[in-house]
């Protein structure tokens, strides 16, 4: 595991996508296993992005929107619960 190789002085940055993974359900992601094993250790930090931190082009910012209604309905905004699974994929093809 290259965590236990950071060296005296250094410091490390690992980046991913939880949401992006190509392993069986059945499998857990290493991203989400490493921030459940590693939160509570002091000077060890995990911060997620949403989509407010998106600085791409707005449509960008929709498709996100999108996927966490789809992965999360209860917790969408208002607005993105009134997508049906049919209108999301509609809108994917009005990319302008």
């Amino acid at each position: 595991m290259f965590l236990t190789r950071l060296g005296q002085g250094s410091r490390m940055i690992v980046t991913g996508d939880t949401t992006q993974s190509d392993l069986p359900r059945s499998k857990t992601s290493g991203l989400l296993e490493v921030n459940r094993i590693l939160s509570g250790i002091d000077d060890i930090a995990f911060h997620q992005f949403s989509g407010a931190d998106v600085v791409r082009h707005p449509i960008v910012q929709r498709i996100i929107e999108a996927y966490d209604h789809y992965q999360n309905p209860m917790n969408a905004a208002p607005s993105a619960r009134c997508l049906t699974r049919r209108s999301m994929a509609l809108q994917r093809l009005h990319f302008c």
